[in-house]
């Protein structure tokens, strides 16, 4: 059973950074890729970014130059450094992992691709 846990939500102040980590269990981790989605109140589910399974990313807009997506292969685990939060950060960060048999050209960046999710953790911005 294939299982993400996000952790590293707080609540921060404007300016401030915070790091999410995903521990991903019951699958080969090298083999997929990975991402991070956001879901600010009131609005849908976006693409933070992403990384492939050569270490390739993407970022969104928003956050290009802020944030910083990696992976550690051996403990499993994805990362989102995240510097220079404002206001608009605020939101629940979902962690998000591809299915081991699906292929990509270049990093994924539409929900459907992604077959397993985890259940987020919660990032509060304040001035």
């Amino acid at each position: 059973q294939v299982q993400l846990a996000e952790s590293g939500g707080d609540s921060v102040q404007t300016g401030g950074s915070l790091t999410l980590s995903c521990i991903v269990s019951g699958t080969i981790f090298r083999g997929k890729c990975m991402a991070w989605f956001r879901q600010a109140p009131g609005k849908e589910r976006e693409f933070v970014s992403g990384i492939d399974t050569d270490g390739n990313s993407k970022y969104a807009d928003s956050v290009k130059g802020r944030f910083t997506i990696s992976k550690d292969n051996a403990k499993n685990t994805l990362y989102l450094q995240m510097n220079s939060l404002n206001l608009e950060d605020t939101a629940m960060y979902y962690c998000a992992a591809t299915h081991e048999l699906r292929v990509f050209k270049g990093v994924p960046t539409r929900e459907g691709s992604f077959a397993y999710w985890g259940h987020g953790t919660l990032v509060i911005v304040s001035s």
